[in-house]
């Protein structure tokens, strides 16, 4: 119904334009008068919204224009020519091969357009995201041809369907092969979504220094569509497939500063100071160059043990990476610090009575 009204509403333009008696005259003065529209639309897209693109902060909505306002010159050209030629009523076979191989045409631009279209959005969206997460940008391509094929496809059942030709059968086998396709890439399919997902949800960037359900802790070195991979401490290189990363839990101690907090628990002895205890703990922590001093360390006395009186050295350092070198640090201080000020730290003794029957 919507197609017929807008047909209809251009022949009226094109009654509107007859001045002269011969129809081939009329149809010459309908096609320069759609060139004329269609030119006007070109300028207002190709320089009215440009102009308004310059107060955005991307070049994105630029690089668009440049893509479409071609194919919308060419577009109301095209209907104008088809709309034209239904009015001067030719034969049926002549409507049929001159519009479908305009609209074919018309599909054809469009599709080249839409190619053009996704690969810039694609770059744009991929560099925004690389740029936040640290994923490589060689996936680019690889989203890239996915997206051209399926545009292509797309296209192609267009013209199909222009032509008239039944696309059922096509689109059933189509069906039946990706059902077959996706089944047996269900694992690669689950990796990519769960990459989306971490690309999305952004739980952790490339440098980050996280920890998995099942106790690996490393650097995140790379984030990929089908896989995460992490750097332990011992320089050894983890794998992990984006399925299981969605849908585990991730500690992330990069977040939400990379500030890392250092626990040191320290034993001393029954009668020890414990004012001087704290204090040479905190001077101990204030002497670290890895140690922060905003927020400041500080010191608490958790229990009374079964040998010894248990405190805490409570520090933060710059980065996760630095907690093995602090904790040796803070440790070897420490037990000097301790010999020097005379503080006993306790280990763990037994008392053996030996009892002799008369």
């Amino acid at each position: 119904m919507t197609k017929n009204r807008y047909t209809k509403a251009m022949i009226r333009l094109v009654e509107a334009i007859n001045m002269s008696t011969s129809p081939a005259v009329n149809a010459l003065l309908s096609v320069v008068a759609f060139l004329v529209v269609a030119k006007v639309a070109d300028l207002l897209v190709d320089k009215v919204l440009r102009k308004f693109s310059r107060f955005t902060k991307t070049d994105l909505d630029d690089r668009i224009i440049d893509v479409v306002h071609r194919p919308i010159f060419y577009t109301i050209l095209i209907l104008g020519i088809v709309t034209t030629l239904l009015h001067l009523e030719p034969a049926e076979k002549v409507v049929l091969y001159t519009s479908g191989s305009l609209y074919s045409l018309l599909a054809i631009i469009w599709c080249a357009a839409a190619i053009r279209l996704s690969n810039t959005v694609i770059e744009h969206a991929v560099r925004k995201v690389s740029d936040v997460t640290g994923m490589s940008r060689d996936v680019i391509p690889l989203v890239e041809n996915v997206t051209r094929i399926v545009i292509f496809i797309a296209a192609l059942m267009v013209v199909l369907s222009i032509w008239k030709i039944n696309i059922t059968p096509i689109v059933a086998s189509a069906g039946i092969a990706g059902a077959a396709v996706a089944f047996a890439a269900k694992d690669t399919i689950a990796n990519f979504f769960g990459g989306i997902s971490v690309f999305v949800d952004k739980p952790f960037k490339i440098g980050d220094y996280i920890v998995l359900d099942k106790g690996e802790r490393g650097e995140v070195v790379a984030i990929g569509v089908r896989s995460t991979r992490i750097k332990t401490r011992d320089d050894i290189l983890i794998t992990i497939p984006n399925s299981i990363i969605a849908n585990t839990k991730v500690i992330n101690e990069s977040a939400p500063v990379p500030n890392f907090r250092v626990r040191i628990p320290v034993s001393v002895a029954y009668g020890s100071d414990i004012d001087k205890v704290m204090e040479v703990l905190l001077r101990v922590a204030g002497q670290n160059e890895n140690v922060i001093p905003e927020p400041s360390p500080r010191v608490r006395f958790r229990e009374f043990g079964e040998s010894s009186l248990n405190f805490e050295l409570l520090c933060w350092t710059r980065e996760p990476s630095l907690r093995g070198l602090t904790v040796h640090d803070l440790n070897c201080a420490i037990y000097k610090a301790f010999a020097a000020a005379g503080v006993t730290i306790p280990f763990p003794q037994r008392d053996v009575h030996i009892r002799q029957d008369s």
